[in-house]
């Protein structure tokens, strides 16, 4: 290679090597705008700050489980499915009207979820309950293919509400937006890469028909309480998240 060449090849690898810089700078991280607006990070893509084990008063710590390192939060795949590795994790602050919105990645096959307004009451056993932002490989997981007309699939109400995500999906390996948003009239829409998937009325006799069909029917009231922890699932698959924050609405 000669000289021109040569020098031409390091100011490409300095620049790529820059913008790899600048954007894992700008992960978890929040604009004057938004910060202006009231979002607050629940994850600071370095520590478990805000964060707790569904069952147990401080974060997991075991090695492969729940795993902060460049910027992610991983849970780690482990065999035995459903909270087979170290269970699931909660903020520790408890939340009733809201705009949540986080990134995430999924590997083949895999299965997650975040869900919103958990007690922590009901004792289930395995993941703890609440309503479910569903995080899923829909090509793979056999999930995707339970429950009621789709219901269980990616962006959906899980159990409850289909999305309907068209193509608003990234592939398997790529980061995907999602959000919460729980209006202070108990009006709720989820949100995928910009698209809106699905709206429902929280505490409405619709939203009750749909629990009375659903796996959700053994617990008294559920979805309803006035606030709730937000949660991130172990499902027993890896998948990792970024960007997680929060905006309370008045």
């Amino acid at each position: 290679m000669n000289i021109k060449k040569l020098y031409k090849a390091s100011a490409l690898a300095v620049i790529l090597l820059a913008m790899g810089s600048f954007a894992n700078a700008q992960m978890n991280t929040l604009t004057a705008k938004e910060k202006k607006e009231g979002w607050k990070l629940l994850f600071d893509g370095k520590t478990s700050t805000g964060w707790r084990g569904a069952n147990m008063a401080t974060f997991p710590t075991a090695a492969n489980g729940w795993v902060i390192k460049d910027g992610l939060l991983t849970i780690m795949a482990a065999n035995g499915g459903e909270s087979a590795n170290v269970g699931d994790i909660v903020t520790v602050d408890e939340y009733s009207a809201f705009e949540l919105s986080f990134d995430f990645k999924l590997t083949r096959g895999a299965n997650s979820g975040v869900k919103y307004f958990v007690t922590l009451k009901e004792n289930s056993g395995a993941s703890a309950i609440g309503l479910e932002y569903q995080i899923l490989d829909d090509a793979v997981h056999p999930d995707a293919k339970l429950g009621r007309d789709g219901d269980r699939t990616l962006a959906s109400l899980y159990d409850l509400k289909t999305s309907t995500k068209g193509n608003a999906v990234r592939p398997i390996g790529e980061w995907n937006t999602g959000k919460v948003i729980v209006f202070p009239n108990n009006h709720v829409e989820h949100w995928l890469n910009g698209v809106k998937v699905l709206e429902y009325e929280r505490k409405s006799p619709e939203f009750r028909e749909l629990v009375k069909i659903s796996k959700y029917k053994v617990w008294k009231d559920f979805g309803e309480a006035d606030k709730g922890h937000i949660l991130l699932q172990d499902h027993g698959n890896e998948v990792s998240y970024k960007n997680i924050k929060i905006k309370v609405l008045k």
